[in-house]
């Protein structure tokens, strides 16, 4: 099958890729900053296409001809202060990326939701399954922006019942090769990774738990889909819930309860001071989200995830601590030292620069 990936040097991204390709599939890879003739992953056919960018829709619809399915994956994370830029890449690129498929006469969509898209959780642990409410976190910009983005789709499949449209729904997904992009995302550049060695204490709410899933373990629940041209949303998250005190472990610190207000006041001043880029509301989403029940894949697709959540982390934790990475732009070496020069020339996660 001929398969384009939006967003196919990213986290999930290298993953579907990888997986595509070792099953004899024809991927047509699609990002801002292609990688290098020379990468792992030169073996895809690649298409540079920024979203944003006013020729983008043409170019898809040109990239898209003769794809089989379109999986699209790519989603703004940053910069956290430009929320006008991150709509335009989730809203307008997404929005973009329907009406080429719609063009090319694509007959599979395959969109990457995520937890964030559903409204907070019941008030307990129950897991919930696909039906749940999706309103978002109304504090956090990704969440709406999730929660939008499948309302929009709703409206495409009541227009366009011939086209198969899927939407994966993961929680929070982890890999080693992942780990410097995740550490430019969420640490200050002055930040080391070895820091992460030494992390003598959790100051978190202990009322924190979380879900993870393995990238590679998502790109097989999207191949699936695919290969079976199952339509419908599908949660997708590991065996195991983690508590603050699984947390904790995997860190090797020791947990200090700090209530959630105190900690939304310490995240959101020290954002608005540009001390660190992670806004208040990826802390309402940690802690608002509920838990997913993944039961629909596993039963429909077939799907078994190959390790559990306490497995991810620990595997994405060490890969953060050895600054491990793949070579692809996005998941490129992190350093002190090249944090320090991209934000010398005003070229930091903080800053959009052309390809």
């Amino acid at each position: 099958m001929r398969i384009a990936v939006t967003g196919a040097t990213g986290n999930v991204g290298t993953a579907l890729v990888r997986t595509l390709l070792s099953h004899g599939h024809d991927v047509v890879g699609i990002a801002r900053r292609p990688p290098d003739e020379d990468s792992a992953y030169a073996a895809a056919s690649w298409h540079t296409i920024d979203l944003t960018h006013p020729d983008a829709g043409p170019r898809l619809a040109s990239a898209f001809e003769g794809a089989d399915a379109v999986v699209h994956l790519v989603w703004g994370f940053q910069p956290t202060h430009d929320i006008d830029y991150l709509e335009r890449v989730d809203v307008g690129g997404t929005t973009k990326v329907i009406a080429a498929v719609i063009a090319a006469g694509v007959p599979q969509l395959v969109h990457q939701s995520s937890l964030g898209t559903y409204s907070p959780a019941p008030g307990d642990d129950r897991p919930v399954d696909e039906s749940w409410a999706r309103g978002g976190i109304p504090t956090s910009p990704y969440s709406r922006h999730k929660a939008t983005v499948e309302q929009l789709l709703d409206q495409v499949a009541a227009e366009h019942p011939t086209l198969t449209i899927t939407r994966t729904r993961p929680s929070l997904i982890g890999q080693r090769t992942g780990a410097s992009g995740l550490l430019r995302y969420a640490l200050p550049a002055l930040v080391p990774s070895a820091a992460l060695r030494r992390v003598p204490v959790l100051p978190v709410d202990g009322r924190l738990r979380l879900q993870f899933v393995h990238a590679d373990d998502v790109a097989t629940a999207i191949r699936l889909a695919i290969e079976q041209r199952a339509g419908g949303p599908f949660n997708l998250a590991a065996d195991g819930v983690l508590r603050v005190e699984d947390i904790a472990a995997a860190l090797g610190a020791r947990h200090v309860p700090v209530p959630l207000s105190a900690l939304r006041r310490i995240v959101d001043l020290s954002w608005r001071a540009h001390l660190q880029q992670v806004d208040v509301g990826w802390l309402d989403l940690a802690y608002g989200v509920p838990l997913l029940d993944s039961t629909r894949a596993r039963v429909e697709l077939g799907w078994s995830p190959q390790l559990n959540g306490q497995q991810v982390l620990v595997e994405t934790i060490e890969g953060m601590r050895d600054a491990a990475h793949d070579d692809t732009p996005i998941l490129r070496e992190r350093s002190v030292r090249d944090g320090l020069a991209l934000a010398w020339h005003g070229s930091s996660v903080a800053r959009r620069r052309e390809p």
